[in-house]
């Protein structure tokens, strides 16, 4: 049975790159706009004056005076099995995962305790506005069944790959070149563009991956159509220096992936803070994205994500928020200190590219444009409904905004998960706040 709603509300969508077009032309705002959503898709988006008099008479809208609609925010990296360990005080990266990762971690194995944490996690993001996100699991193949059960459950677009490690970790934590290969198979048969769920291969990272093992990565995205690649990269001074030691015949860290044939449009790479000009130029070449992790760049010491430089090689950028290395599920935090990580470096990061990076932007770097990211006619209808008085701050801040602009900067850095009225997947409500 065909079911059609509308949204009454004011809306805003990125619709291209600022950097192609310019900042104006980058994004379509309607103060008191429409939008109308028929089996799971946008129908229509426009002037609520326009569109309302040839809207169905039974057409239900649903009118929200003191908000902004926008397209749900898109992470494209995080940890699900990190939830728990968020706030880990103390050490820098290596030292952080064999302190605080790798036990938890180990706690996958229980396909009971992977489950429990998958649903808390997918709450947790819809809480806070995200709906979609490209997602590590654990070594454990159950790790990630669990998750896509969960995502299934709640008809969500999400990316998810079981870790592949086979050496430098804890024996309790390590597969081999085969098992791994075979697991990975298997999931991908499984639940690889089953509804909105896509795989992703995901070696955890150079280091604690042989060269073995990284070639049956490469194999299965050989054999398999549209695949992700998931993994580090250039995120710690000390881990770059490691992986030279390890890989002495590679040019650069990103060399180690590309002797594998691991660099596709379809790669993601978290971090690449310390990159040179070859290696931006190689994932531009290739037409890989960088995941840009503020939060957790900050809190592990890692350095400072060089967007500037990334777009002058015109690589793909989404936003992750890293967690549980990262501080937070919120977009509106991870944009707050993105701005601050660009302000670092004597540059600017504007609203509107701030908002594109985490929507349109995450999506392209996902070759997911044409399904999700933005508000167009056609479009999957995940979107989030955000409450202007959702604090008196807030409320008072934006009061005196006289811009969208200026709307969204404050929204940036105020705002929080308490400012997520309602979150939608497909045009159903997948999280409304108390």
């Amino acid at each position: 049975m065909s079911t059609t709603k509308a949204w009454r509300s004011a809306i805003l969508h990125c619709i291209a790159n600022p950097n192609e077009v310019g900042n104006d032309k980058a994004f379509e705002y309607f103060q008191d706009g429409l939008l109308v959503v028929k089996d799971g898709l946008i129908s229509a988006l426009g002037d609520a004056a326009s569109l309302l008099a040839s809207l169905d008479a039974e057409i239900e809208v649903e009118h929200h005076p003191d908000a902004l609609i926008i397209p749900g925010f898109i992470d494209t990296h995080i940890h699900y099995p990190q939830s728990d360990m968020i706030a880990s005080y103390g050490v820098q990266l290596l030292d952080w995962l064999n302190t605080y990762t790798f036990p938890e971690e180990s706690k996958f194995a229980d396909k009971d305790y992977a489950s429990d944490v998958a649903e808390r996690f997918l709450t947790e993001l819809l809480r806070n506005g995200t709906t979609t996100a490209l997602v590590f699991g654990t070594v454990h193949k159950q790790s990630v069944e669990a998750f896509f059960e969960a995502a299934e459950q709640r008809d969500l677009r999400m990316i998810c790959g079981k870790v592949m490690m086979d050496r430098h970790a804890p024996e309790y934590l390590t597969d081999t070149p085969e098992s791994s290969y075979q697991d990975s198979k298997a999931l991908i048969e499984t639940w690889h563009e089953k509804g909105r769920l896509h795989y992703a291969v995901t070696p955890r990272f150079a280091p604690t991956s042989t060269p073995e093992q990284l070639n049956q990565a490469g194999k299965l995205l050989s054999e398999f159509d549209n695949l992700y690649l998931h993994t580090h990269l250039s995120e710690n001074v000390n881990e770059c220096e490691w992986v030279q030691q390890l890989f002495p015949e590679a040019k650069n860290y990103l060399d180690v992936y590309d002797q594998h044939q691991l660099l596709s449009e379809r790669s993601v790479f978290a971090h690449g803070i310390h990159l040179c000009d070859q290696e931006y130029q190689r994932l531009s070449d290739t037409g890989s994205a960088i995941a840009f992790c503020p939060t957790s760049n900050l809190f592990l010491g890692s350095g400072l994500f060089n967007l500037q430089k990334a777009e002058f090689h015109k690589v793909n950028v989404g936003m992750g928020t890293d967690v549980g290395g990262g501080t937070s599920f919120s977009m509106f935090s991870t944009l707050n200190e993105a701005y601050k990580v660009i302000q670092m470096q004597g540059q600017n990061l504007d609203p509107i590219k701030a908002f594109y990076l985490a929507t349109l932007g995450g999506a392209k770097a996902l070759r997911l444009e044409d399904k999700i990211g933005n508000l167009a006619v056609g479009s999957e209808a995940d979107f989030v409904i955000l409450d202007k008085t959702a604090t008196p701050l807030l409320k008072t801040r934006l009061e005196r905004s006289s811009t969208i602009q200026d709307t969204l900067f404050a929204l940036m850095i105020l705002a929080d998960d308490r400012a997520i009225k309602s979150t939608f997947a497909m045009g159903q409500c997948v999280h409304q706040r108390d």
